[in-house]
């Protein structure tokens, strides 16, 4: 199969495109993170802990939310 040129792509082949490369960057760089619970190295408490994947979670609610498309509304 023979890749559309970047100027030459639709919105859907772009969307796949960037966000494939985005997501696999996130991937990377949590699994990059994982390395920081090696207790051997580093020193961390539970609520160092919370805080890192509390501030994650959030942030991933929000982005997440943002993909959502919106409900049909009635109106007259």
């Amino acid at each position: 199969m023979v890749k559309p040129k970047v100027e030459d792509e639709t919105k859907e082949q772009k969307f796949k495109r960037i966000a494939t490369a985005r997501c696999q960057k996130i991937l990377d760089d949590i699994r990059l993170l994982s390395n920081c619970a090696n207790t051997s190295t580093y020193y961390y408490t539970q609520e160092d802990v919370i805080k890192i994947f509390s501030v994650i979670e959030k942030e991933l609610k929000r982005v997440k939310g943002l993909f959502k498309k919106p409900k049909d509304e009635f109106s007259l």
